[in-house]
């Protein structure tokens, strides 16, 4: 090694580079919330071979005046913050003033702006790291256009790692469209190769918003959709979540704000991941556009050099906050609920926005709570009618579809039963049109929803193990544990600490006897160490409760009378989550009338 020495300019730029600069798409990030930050109103990108050979970006923000041009591409100025205080309540999208320095320092680059108010623009030009003495006048409209060209052309090493040119792009377009979906009320428009690629009109209102999702994620999102607005102790959640039979195989869909910066964050996964628990095929992902907002003071956007990491002051609180809203948001997915909770389909755009909030009115109420022996309770699904549903079947059975408009307001929201078809699906007509009901799958969420109330009613019996398992753990996960010993108390669990990186299972929950409980311990560590939560024990829980409850309810190819077809419609729309089954297939379907009259060419 030689002695030490300072690093020259370019190369401490070269080296930032590499941590903010990785491919085009980097670059086209940066520079877009540099115009956000300038407070454009209209954004337009224009790249050339996936943004290796060109990447345009032209805002009309604010500008920058003709003696602050060099200083925009000096490394470390910036205007968006000066102190420390500043630093603690970041609000803007960048903050470091490393971005344009780091790409001018791989790139050709050539920034002209016209600040407001200003009779002309300037521009001024830097090749890979070496600026131009003075700006040179430009034509310029008020706001700024920066253009970055062959990038990495002198840096071989980073320019072989890039990819095909459909890649790179594919990879650009995606942060435009996470951009465009963060800042609905700025225009943004994106071409490639001379080809425009989509064009959005500033939205300022839900209308507009949802329109713009449509065109981004494509109208089946929205259409599957529900709207959720909450706020609750200086947090604000809203945005648009898809129901659980909208699922994707992997988590290409799921776009997550925080004051309007996109984020990948564990913990905000891990809230959602248990907010949409009991809803999902094993395996499949949801589908969101969610923002949260909250005082800047209260997260750290600092992280990350390319900052899409954040810190939570209040981490306990942000994680119950997101999770709690959206259990409630899919708890009341079920026949009858408030219209603001049902998918925004397009035909509903021009609906004003509704709020889910701590003063709304209570959910209806949740079943009574069963035994764990429902077998012979399931047998006749008559025996599920309740005293406070009498209602009879008379719209249905008359058949009459003049006869049940007229009474709209006395129809229940999954209807009347009318038949049963190959002993599968119970066909219902409703104010609507008709309705069609998996029964099974109807029955096995009813049945596992009253298992689970009568497990938490009974709480949780503990079996003591004859043998105690010994377990090595990490210091991390020894400390949880035994700060953690009442919560494993509650959940069934006697986890002692027998050293500093050991621990001894005594005693399990008796449900889970046959589980393998090293490794369920070592889940519920990992959830409490990340979030301070133990969800991982409650999901093995359901797990076993759900297997009962898809042995213990009614099977198909039987035969249901028509009270026991209307005892169960009754049950799905006061049972939560009852648009699903255990295994996240739907449970219900619906034609309308005037779908019906098209599938029969009514009217033509």
């Amino acid at each position: 090694m030689g002695s030490i020495r300072p690093l020259p300019a370019h190369l401490v730029n070269q080296i930032a580079a590499g941590e903010v600069v990785e491919r085009p798409a980097s670059v086209v990030k940066e520079l877009v919330e540099n115009s956000l930050d300038a407070g454009a109103g209209r954004i337009e990108v224009e790249v050339e071979q996936g943004g290796v050979r060109l990447i345009r970006v032209r805002d009309d923000g604010g500008g920058i005046g003709r003696d602050e041009l060099a200083l925009a591409l000096a490394s470390h100025a910036t205007s968006k913050i000066e102190t420390l205080d500043d630093l603690e309540r970041v609000a803007s999208m960048g903050f470091r003033g490393e971005a344009l320095a780091s790409i001018a320092s791989v790139a050709r680059v050539r920034i002209a702006s016209r600040a407001t108010g200003a009779e002309r623009g300037w521009a001024l030009e830097a090749d890979h790291g070496r600026v131009a003495a003075e700006p040179e006048p430009a034509r310029q409209p008020a706001g700024t256009t920066i253009e970055v060209r062959d990038l990495f052309h002198q840096v071989p090493a980073r320019r072989k790692f890039l990819r095909t040119e459909r890649t790179e792009f594919g990879h650009l377009e995606g942060v435009v469209r996470r951009i465009a979906l963060a800042r609905p009320q700025v225009a943004f428009r994106l071409v490639h190769n001379g080809r425009e690629v989509f064009s959005l009109a500033a939205a300022d209102d839900r209308c507009g918003q949802e329109r713009r999702l449509a065109k981004l994620l494509g109208q089946a999102f929205l259409d599957n959709a529900f709207h959720v607005d909450h706020e609750r102790a200086g947090l604000h959640l809203h945005g648009w979540v898809a129901q659980p039979t909208f699922s994707r195989s992997q988590a290409d869909m799921q776009h997550f704000f925080v004051n309007g910066r996109g984020v990948r964050d564990r913990l905000v996964t891990h809230a959602v991941r248990r907010g949409f628990q009991d809803v999902l095929h094993h395996g499949r992902h949801p589908a969101f556009v969610l923002f949260l907002s909250l005082d800047p003071a209260g997260v750290d956007v600092n992280v990350h050099p390319a900052k899409h990491e954040v810190r939570f002051r209040e981490s306990r609180l942000v994680h119950d906050f997101i999770y709690r809203t959206l259990h409630q948001v899919l708890e009341s997915a079920r026949p009858g609920e408030a219209e603001d909770l049902r998918p925004a389909a397009a035909e509903r755009l021009l609906q004003p926005a509704g709020r889910v909030t701590d003063s709304a009115p209570a959910a209806p109420q949740r079943q009574h709570a069963m035994g764990l022996g429902v077998g012979e309770q399931m047998a006749a699904y008559a025996e599920l009618a309740r005293p406070s549903d009498p209602r009879p079947p008379r719209p249905a059975a008359s058949g009459d579809p003049a006869t049940a408009r007229e009474a709209v307001d006395e129809v229940p929201p999954l209807g009347f039963a009318v038949a049963q078809l190959h002993g599968v699906y119970v066909l219902a007509q409703n104010a609507e049109g008709l309705v069609i009901v998996d029964m099974h799958a109807a029955a096995e969420r009813i049945t596992y929803e009253r298992l689970k109330a009568g497990f938490d009613e009974g709480g949780v019996r503990g079996q003591p193990l004859l043998m105690p398992v010994a377990m090595a753990v990490g210091p991390r996960e020894a400390e949880a544990a035994e700060a953690h010993a009442e919560t494993f108390a509650g959940l069934g669990f006697e986890v002692t600490r027998q050293g500093p990186e050991s621990l001894s299972i005594r005693q399990v929950p008796a449900i889970l006897a046959d589980a393998d409980s090293e490794a369920l311990v070592r889940d519920v560590l990992a959830d409490l160490v990340v979030a301070d939560d133990a969800s991982r024990l409650r999901e093995a829980v359901n797990a076993v409760l759900s297997t009962m409850a898809c042995h213990g309810s009614v099977r198909a190819n039987r035969q249901l009378s028509v009270p026991e077809m209307n005892a169960l419609l009754r049950d799905m729309e006061r049972t939560e989550r009852s648009g699903q089954c255990n295994h996240g297939r739907p449970t219900w379907t619906q034609l309308s009338m005037a779908e019906l009259d098209r599938l029969f060419q009514r009217g033509r």
